[in-house]
Parts: structure tokens; sequence; C-alpha cells
């Protein structure tokens, strides 16, 4: 039959036969053949001793290949007759044969071999791939048609993932598949976290010279694959192999999300990680999708994914990513919406990256999503979508360019924008339409059109918007611009005159209108400081704005000034005392006399607003005579009978004294930056009239309810609606610390610091209600002679710069004066007072209060152009500085406590430099402790501020160590102000030290227990510790009460036996209180007092329900021990319990009654559902406790 068939060459196979002694007949052959096993076996032997003499020749000239076809013939066996010696013949034969053999031999394993010797021949294969990762593939593709035990098939894929690491990257592929699709239904978890540690695709990427040196190579070659992208092909092979496995396999899907779950450090996060997450999204099963929407924003908000480990994704595998760009979008979005801000920031990044990374088609849906999330009307989104527009739109203008159409949408939701997202979408429109691209005249056209639009308008928002946009527009036409050598200008003169065009249309239609005025020299001044415009247009502008101010506010200081003035006129705090004739004054007086006149303002609302222009558009020493310049007023001695002055000249004097603080003010913003001594001086001379006019104001509002003081903001809605009314008891200029916490609590509720205004706030006017009558009317009284409370007028003040906060770093200053023959006259010296130093402080508490905790808007147009991680390292530039003013706070009332014998008000104190010093110690804490709440410093970007922020507190107690630990550091700062302890003036101080405290253990890593009981002990000092004012009287009334509930709350939170420590108050605190006189104290808790019961009694039912929620639910299961401990537990907590419910009998006031019964219902709903099983449980065995606590409730409930 073989000799026959003209297929097989007669020499190969006849003389293989011929030689072993077998005879062949035609035509019988394969009969006798199939009958003699012993002759199929010799035939088999006979191959197997002739194939080494073939294996190295290869192909022949007629295109055979005699191993191959050897081997092929061996598939076609019907049965084999010793199929353990042919398996160790074959795996003799692939030991000794070159690579292509080798691969044909171990691939036909499957299907020559029994079932009966896959196990062997499997255990074989995988030493040989141990020896020889070139194998992997023919090897892995055998054993996955092989018949294994699930033993044999856990042994092999260990030994296959030992070396995952070795194999070639084109052979990554099958490795993984092999792997995944070798997983059990019963423990995936464990291969797939084995699988993640061992898949390294960073090594996938080659270096950028290598990559350059393919591609060069790829230009020069005509055909082929450029081996430069192998690495991402097999990449994409690998996350295809992935996707399957996750797509058909549940468990494989919950094993991978399991396994980047519980990676804890964000250096052990790996590419893969985001990979795989997108391809979990990226499947149709919702719980995929939902779980790597879930584990991406843990990840991100807990700093373990961060920006370097999605870049680096993106450089190495963009291509790749491609593919997963819908996932890529869509978890972005939800990024951004999210309302937790620390993961916002990673969403931006992904659309940064997705943007600069993908082609045309990518970039187009990142700006449209960027587009809706803009138009979507929830602030913070709209806030981030335009802030990324912005920057790409500065990083990468040719490819913004060409969609211009889509930021062109964002104008149709203009109305629900505010002053500075409109600032931004101009920048936006204005820089697509006047950047350095050609042919945008329709995107200018446009923006000309919609700029007129809003300037014509008669409605002050729309009017607004033209002025903002018309001003960001300016930014960019008038931008100073390279030129090339030798040019003349070129197109200057032209873009010239269009921006000057552009700024006399918007001059002429805000003439009409004060406040649109105003606004628009506000706007012009904050562009003269943020944007350098070209030489040309800054002159123009100076020229115009310096000759408006000159004609409407200086005028030639002369010896008599007359007019019509409703006050006399006077010559008012002038520093320059030798130009005290022939100089120049702000006329002030005379402007607000003409505008009287109907009551309109329509010259001073924008005369402040110019003196804002001119400092940036000329030399400061050169306008120096404004810092030092008096102003023409009236002499203030009005003030001590303002109260028989008509309402009419009250309302004058006010008005008056607000727009002489403003001008201050701005003088202080244009000035701070000088360095020169006797500028200093002014500047914090300046201060100090502005503390001394504020005091005065203070007194003419009292006397003037129904005020409505004139606008200073005006970029957004009007504040009238924030003015107090008259009939509100507030603090004096001394006490400004509690009306900053006030304003605190009212706008930041997210704010931790202020969680004493926050609880407790409805149970005020009950606690109220304890006081004695007599009392409650002599603190009204006291309260209504105390006038109203400035802070609640701040947003009618002209906001200070950022910059202004750096006169606190001004220490002794002096000058000294000279007569006219340049003798030494004497010697002047300015230094901040505790007023200053307060005013400062208060005004850099609600900056960092905006910008780091989030609060109302109006009043910070300026602060607004600054992200929070300017302001963050503004004030850490600051700290130095304030840590030197907390401890002189510390060490002035130190002194006092020394000099008096721990006396606070002993006779010959200062009262109101006492409460000044309380005031500036208190907001110095909370200035720091707002600082370290940012939740920013939670993300890793900001990780090296936040340790340059601990070793300036760490470094005022160990100086010379260096290169510490974030543990370390947060340790020494811990103690540095838990030093201050023994000096807190007042509760209240107390508490926002504690606050601050808490604030730093959180960075302290693994030493929480530490903390929990320095807080412990700390907390409880001040419990402890009897509050008396610099006047004498004891500390009361609301906020003292609301202080003392958070303190109370925070040791029993951070006391390791909350039921020790509720039975150790209600216990020995409360009966010492029911033995002592009427107004006595407590003696072992000085705070607990009549007045103060209703608090201790709800922080203490609050605390004792909350820990029995905690406790563990029984299981009849439970060991002995475990049910002797809940039951001494629950014991415990009933006692408690009953004594807090017996107590009622003695203070029984409607208030404590309310408290008792809604946590009572709370108590015995947990008693029920958590204790009453374990008492059925316990019965049999203890039946001591479960019978005492089961009375114990029976006796309460009845």
């Amino acid at each position: 039959f073989i000799q026959t068939q003209d297929s097989y060459p007669d020499s190969v196979f006849v003389q293989f036969l011929k030689e072993a002694g077998v005879t062949l007949r035609a035509g019988s052959t394969a009969n006798e053949t199939g009958k003699i096993k012993n002759e199929k076996t010799l035939i088999i032997n006979i191959l197997f001793e002739k194939l080494p003499e073939f294996m190295f020749e290869g192909v022949s000239e007629d295109g055979l290949n005699v191993p191959r076809l050897i081997i092929n013939q061996l598939k076609w066996l019907d049965r084999i007759v010793d199929g353990k010696d042919l398996s160790s013949k074959l795996m003799q034969m692939v030991s000794v044969a070159p690579m292509g053999i080798q691969r044909d031999i171990i691939t036909s394993l499957p299907e020559i071999l029994e079932d009966s010797q896959h196990g062997d021949t499997a255990k074989e294969l995988n030493g040989l791939l141990q020896q020889n990762t070139q194998l992997a593939v023919p090897i892995l593709d055998a054993l996955s048609s092989f018949n294994l035990s699930s033993a044999l098939l856990s042994e092999v894929r260990e030994a296959v993932m030992g070396t995952l690491s070795a194999v070639q990257l084109e052979d990554l592929p099958v490795v993984v598949k092999f792997i995944l699709h070798s997983i059990s239904a019963s423990g995936p978890n464990e291969v797939v976290c084995d699988l993640r540690k061992k898949l390294e695709l960073e090594q996938c990427v080659l270096p950028a010279v290598l990559q350059a040196s393919q591609s060069r190579m790829k230009s020069k070659s005509v055909s082929g694959v450029p081996s430069c992208n192998n690495g991402q092909d097999s990449v994409a092979l690998v996350l295809d192999v992935i996707k399957s496995a996750i797509r058909f396999q549940k468990t494989i899907s919950e094993a991978w999300l399991k396994a980047i779950e519980n990676v804890d450090e964000s250096d052990d996060h790996k590419v893969v990680d985001l990979l795989v997450l997108f391809i979990l999204h990226s499947t149709n099963a919702n719980h995929s999708r939902r779980g790597a929407d879930r584990v991406l924003k843990v990840k991100v908000g807990k700093g373990l994914i961060q920006e370097s480990l999605l870049q680096k994704t993106f450089k190495g595998h963009a291509q790749v990513m491609r593919g997963y760009f819908p996932s890529i979008l869509a978890l972005a979005q939800g990024l951004l919406r999210s309302s937790d801000c620390c993961v916002v920031p990673f969403g931006g990044h992904m659309y940064k990256q997705a943007f600069t990374g993908f082609d045309s088609y990518c970039q187009q849906e990142v700006v449209g999503s960027l587009v809706t999330h803009a138009c979507s009307g929830v602030s913070g989104e709209v806030d981030v979508a335009l802030e990324l527009l912005c920057e790409l739109v500065s990083q990468r203008p040719a490819e913004m360019s060409q969609f211009t159409v889509f930021g062109k949408g964002i104008l149709d939701y203009m109305d629900n924008l505010t002053s500075q997202q409109i600032r931004r979408l101009f920048y936006l429109l204005s820089h697509l339409a006047f950047g350095q691209e050609q042919h945008r005249g329709h995107i200018q056209d446009d923006m000309h059109i919609v700029i007129r639009k809003q300037l014509s308008s008669t409605v002050p928002k729309y009017k607004r918007i033209g002025i903002i946009g018309a001003v960001m527009m300016v930014g960019s036409m008038g931008a100073c611009r390279n030129k090339p050598e030798g040019s003349q200008g070129g197109t200057l003169p032209k873009e010239t005159h269009r921006v000057m065009a552009l700024l006399e249309l918007v001059r002429s239609c805000s003439e009409s209108s004060p406040e649109a005025a105003a606004l628009y020299y506000d706007e012009l001044a904050n562009l003269l400081q943020t944007c350098k415009l070209d030489p040309l247009v800054q002159a123009w502008i100076g020229k115009s704005v310096l000759e408006d101010f000159q004609e409407d506010f200086v005028v030639d200081l002369g010896p008599d000034i007359s007019g019509p003035f409703v006050f006399p006129a006077s010559v008012m705090y002038n520093l320059d005392q030798d130009e005290s004739q022939g100089g120049i004054a702000i006329n002030l007086l005379a402007l607000m006399t003409q505008d009287q006149q109907p009551k309109t303002d329509t010259t001073q609302p924008a005369g402040v607003k110019k003196e804002r222009c001119v400092s940036p558009l000329c030399d400061l020493e050169e306008i120096d005579a404004l810092l030092g310049c008096p102003l023409i007023l009236t002499d203030m001695e009005v003030m001590e009978k303002v109260e028989s002055l008509s309402t009419a000249e009250r309302e004058f004097l006010c008005s008056l004294l607000f727009y002489t603080i403003n001008w201050f003010r701005e003088v202080v913003n244009a000035f701070c930056k000088l360095n020169d001594p006797e500028m200093k001086m002014k500047v914090v001379t300046r201060i100090q009239n502005i503390t001394y006019l504020l005091s005065l104001l203070q007194t003419c509002l009292a006397a003037t309810p129904g005020y409505t003081p004139p606008q200073a903001n005006f970029d957004g809605e009007s504040a009238e609606g924030m003015i107090p009314s008259s009939s509100m008891a507030l603090p004096k200029k001394g006490k400004k610390e509690s009306s900053g916490r006030k304003r605190k609590a009212s706008a930041s509720k997210n704010s931790s610091g202020d969680k004493s205004q926050l609880e407790g706030a409805a149970d005020a006017e009950d606690s109220q209600q304890d006081l004695p009558e007599k009392e409650s009317e002599k603190e009204k009284e006291k309260d209504a002679k105390s006038g109203v409370s400035l802070s609640s007028y701040w947003p009618f003040f002209r906001e200070l710069d950022v910059e202004a906060l750096s006169v606190l770093q001004c220490g002794l200053l002096s000058r000294t004066l000279l007569d006219t023959e340049l003798h030494s006259k004497l010697k002047e010296e300015v230094q901040l007072g505790p007023a200053e130093l307060l005013f400062l402080l208060e005004d850099m508490w609600r900056k960092l209060d905006f910008s780091l905790a989030s609060a109302l808007a109006v009043g910070f147009a300026h602060l607004q152009q600054k992200n929070a991680k300017e302001i963050a390292t503004c004030c850490m530039e600051l700290l130095p500085t304030l840590c030197t003013h907390l401890e002189n706070c510390h060490n002035h009332f130190q002194t006092l406590l020394s000099e008096h014998q721990g006396v606070v008000d002993a006779p010959g104190v200062d009262v109101k430099e006492q409460q000044l010093m309380c005031s500036a110690y208190q907001l110095l804490l909370q200035v720091l402790h707002t600082t370290f709440s940012w939740a920013g410093f939670s993300g890793p970007e900001h990780r090296a501020v936040l340790k340059s922020a601990l070793g300036v507190l760490a470094g005022r107690l160990k100086e010379d160590e260096t290169d510490l630990t974030l543990d370390q550091l947060s340790r020494h700062a811990f103690e540095y102000l838990q030093n201050f302890r023994s000096t807190v003036p007042s509760l209240n101080t107390a508490l926002c030290l504690t606050q601050l405290l808490i604030v730093l253990s959180q960075y302290g890593g693994s030493n929480h227990r530490t903390y929990r009981e320095q807080i412990t002990s700390l907390t409880r000092h001040f419990l402890c510790q009897e509050w008396v004012t610099a006047s004498g009287e004891k500390e009361r009334g609301n906020k003292y009460n609301d202080a003392l509930q958070t303190l109370l709350s925070i040791y029993l939170e951070h006391t390791d036996d909350v039921l020790k420590a509720v039975e150790e108050i209600a216990g020995e605190g409360v009966p010492e209180l029911m033995n002592a006189a009427k107004n006595a104290n407590s003696r072992s808790w000085p705070t607990l007092n009549r007045q103060t019961f209703l608090v201790y009694y709800k922080s203490m039912m609050a605390e004792l329900e909350r820990a029995v929620r905690k406790i563990p639910p029984s299981k009849q299961m439970d060991s002995q021990e475990v049910q002797s401990e809940k039951l001494l537990t629950w014991n415990l907590a009933v006692r408690d319990f009953h004594i807090l419910i017996n107590l009622v009998k003695m203070f029984d006031s409607r208030p404590v009654l309310t408290v008792c019964l809604k946590y009572s219902r709370l108590f015995l709903e947990s008693f029920l559902k958590l204790g009453m099983p374990l008492l059925d449980y316990s019965f049999k065995k203890h039946k001591v406790f479960p019978s005492h606590s089961f009375k114990l409730m029976c006796n309460i409930a009845s």
C-alpha cells in the first residue's frame, strides 16, 4: 500500500521497513500490521531511531519535513500498545531535538498520548518549562488539553506562575491565559492575587531612546511590522485574555476586585491595577461596573492610587487604553461629579491624560464631556470643569482650537454662573478667539456681539457679565506677545486700537451706574495685577485712570477748607507731618457731600476702586504719598454726641466711616509688599487707624438702626440681605472671637473645627431656661450695651489681599524724626498691638475658612482667583510668624498667672487688653485648625506641603532634627501644641486647642492609641477646671454651653471605657453638685453646675446610647468567655442607665425630661435588639447577671 502511494517517498519509509526485516505485500499490509502488535511497536521504534537523522536537515527540496510527517503519523494511531514507553521516547526526543521539532512534538502530545499518560507527561513538561521558558507556548497549549486532576493542575499552575517573570513578552498572553483558565471555582482569590503581583506590565514599555531608535528603523523599512509595537500588542493580548476571563467567570471578576482592594500602600499599586479596573468597567456585567467604580473612588480617596500611577499608565500604554476610552470617560465623569472633594482632582487628571494621549475623536469627546459638566448647574462641578478647560486651552491651544464651537455653547448657560465662573469662561473663550492660532474671525465676532449685548442691558446682572467678559477679552487681546526681531510693531497698532475701543465701550456703558463703574475698575485692577499687557495698552489705561483719579480725589492741601459740608471739615491721619502745608489730601468729605443728593452714590463706589487700579500701573515709590497723605474728613469728636444727631447725619457719618476704612484697606493692599522700614511703619499705622475707626463705626452703627452700608463688592448679588437686625446683641471688638465663631458655624457646616457651634443648637434655648431669671436679664442687658457685631458687616468692607497678611511678620518698627536743622529730635516706634493682631488674624481666618473649608462667596472676589493650594502655601509661609504670636500669647498669660499667683481676675488687670489677647489666642488656634483641616492634605500631591507645615511646628520643639517621617513630625507638632494647655484663657480657646490636636493626631499613623490617651487626659483637665473671665465672672451662656458639650463629647468618645466614665460623672460628680450650695460647682468636676447640668446630662445619655449600639450582637455559638464579657458590659450599661434615669427626680425640668425620653427610647430599642438575645442564651449558665439586668430594666420601665 505504501509503495503504491505517490505521496510518500519510497526512499524513506520502504528503506526503514526493509532494514527492520518487514516484508510488504500489496493489498494486505494494513490488515497484517493492524493484527500484529509487535510490528506496530517495532515500526514506531524504527521511526524514532531514524528521526534524529532528519532533525537538523530542515525542509527538503520537494518541501517535505520528514520529522513533522513522522509526528503527524503518530496522531493517527488507533491504539497505542505501550503508552508509557511511547511517552518516554517522545520526551527523550524533545530533550535532544531542535526548537522547531520540540514545539511540534509538544503540541502533538495531547493527540498522541492516552489520558492515562497525561499526569506523568504533565510533570515532565512542567520540569521542562522551568528549564526552558522559550517553550512556554507549546507546553501550555499541551497542558491546557491534558486531562489533569485538580491537585496536579494546581501544582502545575504554581510552577507556571513562578516562570511568569522569565517568559518572553510575546509568550505572556498564553501564560496568563493558562493561569486564568486553570482556576477552579473554589479558590480564585489567591491565584489572581499572585498573578497581579507578578504581572509587571511596566517592563513591557520600551525606554524612550530605544523607541526613537526603532521608530527610525520603521521609517527606513518598507515592509514588516515595526518592533516598537510588539510590546503594546502583547499587552493588548494580555488584557484581552483578562477581559475574556472576567467576562465569562464572575468569580474571577470578584477576585480581581478583591486583589486590588487589598493593596494597602500606594507604592504597591501597579499599572495593571488601573488597566484591570478599566476592563472591569467596560464589561456588560453591572456588578463589575459598579465594583470598579467603587474601588477606584475608595483608592483615590485614600490616596493609594495617585496621579503618578495614572501618568505612568497613559505614558506607557496609551495605545492599549484607547480601546477602553468609553470606560475611562465614564469613570472620569463619575469622579468629577463626586461629593468627595478628595477624588475630584483625579477625575480631572483622567480627563487631561485622555485629551493629551488619545486621538482627535477622543479629544472631542473629552471637551464635550467637560462642557456638559460646565453646563450642569452644580457649582463645584462647574468650577472644576471650567478650570480644566482653561488648563487645556493654555497648554494645548492648537488642539483646543478645533473645538471652539463646544466652548461657545456654555454662553447659553451664563445665567447660572457665578462671577468667578464667568471669568473662567471668558478667559477660555477669549484665549480661543484671540490666541496665536489663525482663522478665528468667526469666534471673535461672536464674542464682540455677546459682550455688546450684555453691556447694553439695563439689568445689573447682565451688565456685570458684560463688564467681566470685556475685561477678560482685553487681557487676551492686549497681552504682551513676543514679536520677531526688526518688526516695528506689525499689527500691534491695530490690536491696540481695538483694545482701546473695547475699553471705551465698557467705560461709556458703565458710567450711568456707579456699581457698574466700580466693578469695571475692580476687574481692571485685577487684570493689571495678573496679566502682562502690551506696554502701549498699559500706558493708555494708566493715563486715563490716573487722570480720573486725580481729578476726582486728590486735592492740594491749603490752610482753609471750605464747602457746603454736613460736618466741619478736618484734615486727619496725616503721616507726613513735614508736609502739612503744600501737600496733597484725599477729599472724601466733599465727595460724600456731593453723593448725598437724592441718595444715589454717583462717584464714591468707583472712587476707591480707582486707587486699586493706580498701584499696578505705577511704581509704588512714585505714588508713596498716597500711603501717608491725610484725608479730609470731619472731627471724630462728633462721635461723643452721636445719639443727639439726626438720622440723616448718623447715616452720613456711618457712610463716611465705611469709605474711610475701605480707603485705608486699599492703601494697605497697595503698599504692604514694600520692604522699606519707613513704609512698613506707615502700613502698620494705617492698620491701627483701621482698628480705631472700626471701634467708632461700631458705636455709630449701634445708634443707627436700619442703616444700609454702601456696597463695597460689586461682582455678585447685593449683600443687603446679610445685614443683621438692629435688635441683635453681639459682642464688642474685644470679643470678636465669638462673632467669628458664629460666622463659621453658619457658613461652614462642613468644618470639623466648629462642631461645638453646630451640635446642640436646638437645645440652646432650653439650656438658657435653666438660668435664673435675674441672671438671664443681666445677660441680655449686658449684650444690649455691647452694640453690634462688625463681623456681620464684613461684606461691606473692601477685601484685604492675601499679601497684606505679611504685615503679621512685622516686629517692632522705629524711625528717627529730624528737626528743621536735620538733627535727631525723637524716636518713633510702631508695632502691632493686640487690636491690630486680632484684626489681621480675623481676616486671615475668614480667608482660610473660605478657601480651605468652603463658605459664603460674598466679599472674596480677589481670593476666588487663587486656588486652595496657593492659599495653603501662603499660610505655610506665615506659620513661623503665627507660632511666634501664639507663643507671645502663651507667655503673656503665663506671666499674668505667675504675677498674680494664678488669679486671672486680680486687681489691676487691664480687662480690655485681656479680652483682646484672649480673642487673639483663640483666633490663632482657629487659623491653625482651619489650615491643618484642609481636605487637600489627604491627597498625595499635597503631602510635601503638609510635611513642611508640620515641620514648622515640630521645629519649634526639636530644632536640630531633620529628615523626619510624617509620623515623627506629627508627634513633635502634637507635643509642641500640647504645651499651651496651661495658659488657655477660656473654654472656647481650650476647645480650639483640643480640636487642633485631634486633627494633628490623624496624621500620626500608628500612634492612635497614644494620641487618644493624651486627648482624653487633656479634655478631662479642661473639664475639671473652673473658667473665669478677666472681669472675674464665671463663664456662662449658650456659646459656653455649646463648647462645654463638644468638649465633654470629645472626652467620652476618646476615653477607653465610656461606661466607667459615665458612671464616674453621674455617680460621683452629680451627687457632689446636689449636696453643694445653689450656685456652687461639683468639687471633682468644676464645670458641672446647675446651669450646665443639662449639657452634662445630654452628653452622657447620648454617649451611653451610642456605646450600647456598638456592643457586638450575641450568637448562640459564642464561647462562655465571650458571653460573660458581653454580660458584664450590658450589666454596667444598664446600671449607668438606671443612675441617669433616677437623676430626673432631682432635676425635673422640661429640657431634662425631653432629653431623658429621647435617649431612653433609643436605649431600650438597643437593649431589646442586642441585649435580650444575650440574656436568653446565657440565662441557664449565668443566672445572676441576666436576672439583675432584667429587673433593673423592668424597674426603669415601670
